[in-house]
């Protein structure tokens, strides 16, 4: 028999994904809030496209949903006409959408009263990872689940890793931004530097990237950082969700973030030039203007 998954969020990650599971032969129906992105992605993919959640996850066995933050999985998964409430018992609830670990905490109880299962599964990776089956899937939730659901989620991650309980892979999604968010500021100052100093910025980039200072970021990046172009990638926008998603984490857990907050407030310099929807790469503009 065939397994029915549903897809809740067709934006530029969970469009493509849902493409990966209509590929691998899953009977596939989708919802999205602009209900023409759900009839496109009807009319590229094998799948169904369904004018209510109710429909699209009426007898699924795995419900995925990848929006945009947690007002929007309250939004989607509770109420009389929610996920929770319209999927059925025993139904596995994987949520894709970057957000709080206290948002997956509180859906995970509410699914656990109809005997379902929650499981927050952030990825990194990009549109680009997205596109190419690519991601990285960082999990939290029961094992049990879990082990049913890799499967699944191995048609677009390359790596599908279940790191502890639920709020886990949301936990570790917050590492990964606050990673970034250090390594682009310092990527940034470093092509800063070199150009004020009148060098070959292309050629150091090529020297320095062969050593130490090689990151994915500076294989990725740098070229269209020096070019001045960042109409791609992760929006600003999306990391300073993400990125206060970290702080409000870290007064919970006494956890000391100076850098990630001093970056945080660079990006909201980046906003006020207007660069809210450029790529995270952007920040090297900020030094640019303020030189």
């Amino acid at each position: 028999m065939t397994t029915t998954v549903s897809f809740i969020g067709l934006g530029v990650m969970g469009y493509p994904m849902a493409g990966h599971l209509a590929k691998a032969g899953y009977q596939v129906r989708v919802w999205n809030r602009t209900s023409s992105k759900a009839e496109q992605w009807a009319g590229e993919y094998q799948g169904t496209a369904c004018k209510t959640i109710a429909e699209a996850v009426q007898g699924s066995e795995f419900v995925m949903t990848c929006v945009g933050a947690d007002k929007d999985l309250v939004e989607v998964f509770q109420g009389d006409d929610g996920i929770i409430a319209k999927a059925p018992e025993g139904a596995i609830l994987i949520d894709h959408t970057t957000a709080s670990a206290g948002i997956a905490e509180c859906l995970s109880a509410a699914a656990a009263e109809r005997n379902q299962a929650f499981i927050d599964a952030p990825v990194s990776g990009g549109q680009q990872g997205a596109e190419n089956g690519k991601l990285t899937v960082m999990c939290g939730g029961p094992e049990t689940a879990f082990t049913k659901a890799k499967p699944v989620m191995d048609n677009y991650g390359r790596a599908v890793t279940l790191m502890g309980p639920v709020g886990s892979g949301q936990k570790t999604k917050m590492v990964n931004q606050i990673a970034i968010a250090g390594l682009v500021q310092g990527l940034s100052e470093a092509l800063h530097f070199a150009e004020q100093a009148g060098m070959d910025v292309e050629k150091v980039v090529d020297v320095i990237s062969k050593g130490a200072a090689q990151s994915w970021q500076m294989e990725n990046r740098s070229g269209t950082m020096i070019a001045g172009e960042f109409n791609h990638g992760f929006a600003v926008d999306w990391m300073r969700k993400d990125l206060g998603f970290c702080l409000d984490e870290a007064r919970k857990i006494n956890a000391s973030l100076p850098v990630t907050a001093l970056v945080d407030q660079f990006y909201a310099d980046v906003q006020s030039m207007g660069g809210n929807r450029w790529d995270t790469s952007s920040l090297i503009q900020r030094l640019r203007k303020f030189r």
